[in-house]
This record gives C-alpha cells, structure tokens and sequence, in this order.
C-alpha cells in the first residue's frame, strides 16, 4: 500500500513539473509572439538599421546569422559525421576510443563562453582571420562537433549489426558496406542531431560576442573576413546596452520573433528530414 502510494505520488509530482515547465515555455512563446508579432512586416525583415539599431529593419541581422549557420554546417557536419563513422566503424573498441568518447561527452557541456574564448584566441588572432564571419563558423562548428559526432555516432549504432554482416559475407568492402547498408538506415538520426545542433548555434551570443558579431553594421557583407551583425547579438544589445530601454521594447520583441521563427523552422526542418528517411528506410 505504501508502495503504491509512493509511486503515485511521485508520478504526480514529476507530471505537476512537466506542465509547470510546459506552461512557463508556453507563456515565454507566447509573449514574444504577442508583442514580436505587430513589428513583424516586410519593412522590418527587408531593410535596414538606423540610429544604431533602434529603428529601421533588421536585415543585415538576418543576413549575418543565415551566413553563420551556413558557415557552420559546412564545416561541423562532414567532420563530425565522419568522426562518427571512423568511431563507430573503423576504430577499435579500447580503452583509448572509450576516453576520447568520454573527452567528447565533456566537450558537449562546455559553456558557450568558453568556446568563444577559444575561438578569439585561435581563429582571431593566432590564424589573423579577425573578427570575421570565417572566425565566427569555425568557432560555432566547434561548439556544435561534440553534439553531432555524439547523435550521429547513436544513429550508427542503432542499425542491427545483421546489416553489415550480410553485406560483408556477400563480398562487398567495409566502405561499400557502410555507404550503402549503414548511412541510408541512420541518415534520419545523424541529420535530426545535427540539425538541433546548428539550431543551438543560431541563438547563440558568447560564441559571436568575440569572433565576429558587430554592434551596429547597416550593410551586407562582401566576404567571409568581413563583420556581420547577428539576430542573437542584436538582440541583446538591444536589451541590455541600450540607453532607451522602453523606446526600443518592440525592436527587441520584433527580433526576438524572428530568431525564434528561425530556431523552429530548422527544428521543424529536421523533423519533416527525419520522417522522410524513416519512411523511406525502415527496419
């Protein structure tokens, strides 16, 4: 009886969690959806700053954070889904693979700050690269390897062991074999985690605070060692430095909204991704 009890009240206290959580997130979205949502026109998403930030449109915020996510994806995802396939397949299964698995864990939680750190003293000035959009992708892809090497790794190892053994015995290579019985059967996995990786890497601020964000910058960039501003940076210039707090409230939900509609469509992205390969490719 006493068992029962205890079972019952823990499943109400962590369901009474779960929808205090669900309904703080819920209130979160939906104030930034009520107050965002009125600034949100072709105007605002078209054109570009004026008067340091505090009026006009958010353009080249737009610009910049499209330019870093596409900066990181092409350098985090063939390194880290190939870290996965050369861990998972290739690399014996020792001591040392365990620690380099566990250095790879760790590496996952460290603060976004510290890799800014580490992208400041590396890419901004020992490489001379400056505060660049080169500096800012190479610095958000190493904050997101860990994460993709990690989910790409599991999809790996979540196809049944049969698949490769089959196609081994029928003489195919070991690269044949991953090509075309291993990678189709985790795509959806390996693509879902690297996805939400870079989707973390859009709404990051440390990490661009120090390789490539700029304060104000109302135009586009013409390469990939000039500045850009940065939807998340914006944002929090916005919030927290600007002299006129309550003059520029709808700038900052307005950006808010835009930055949020980005992080959901690659979720969502990743979603529509996984079913199609989870339909295509079943096991």
């Amino acid at each position: 009886m006493s068992g029962s009890f205890s079972e019952n009240l823990i499943y109400g206290l962590l369901r009474a969690i779960t929808y205090a959580i669900v309904l703080l997130v819920g209130y979160i979205l939906f104030d930034i959806v009520i107050k965002g949502l009125p600034v949100l026109n072709w105007e605002f998403v078209s054109g570009y700053p004026h008067q340091s930030g505090a009026s006009g449109g958010i353009l080249p915020a737009i610009a910049g954070t499209f330019y870093l996510v596409l900066g990181t994806i092409s350098v985090a995802l063939p390194l880290g889904v190939g870290s996965a396939i050369y861990l998972s397949e290739y690399a014996f299964q020792g001591k040392f693979t365990t620690i380099i698995r566990m250095a790879i864990i760790t590496l996952a939680g460290v603060p976004s700050i510290v890799y800014g750190l580490f992208g400041l003293g590396l890419f901004v000035l020992f490489f001379r690269f400056g505060a660049s959009i080169l500096s800012g992708s190479l610095t958000l892809a190493c904050m997101v390897l860990p994460t993709i090497i990690v989910a790409s790794e599991e999809a790996l190892r979540a196809v049944p062991k049969g698949y490769r053994e089959a196609s081994l015995a029928l003489g195919a290579t070991k690269w044949e074999t991953i090509r075309t019985n291993v990678l189709p059967y985790s795509l959806s996995g390996m693509i879902t985690g690297s996805i939400l990786g870079v989707g973390r890497a859009a709404g990051e601020t440390a990490p661009i605070l120090l390789t490539v964000a700029a304060f104000f910058l109302p135009k586009l960039p013409n390469s990939i060692f000039d500045q850009v501003m940065a939807l998340p940076y914006h944002l929090y210039i916005l919030a927290t430095q600007h002299p006129d707090a309550e003059k520029v409230r709808p700038m900052q939900y307005g950006t808010a909204l835009v930055l949020l509609l980005l992080v959901l469509g690659l979720s969502l992205g990743a979603i529509f991704i996984r079913a199609h390969y989870r339909k295509k490719y079943k096991w």
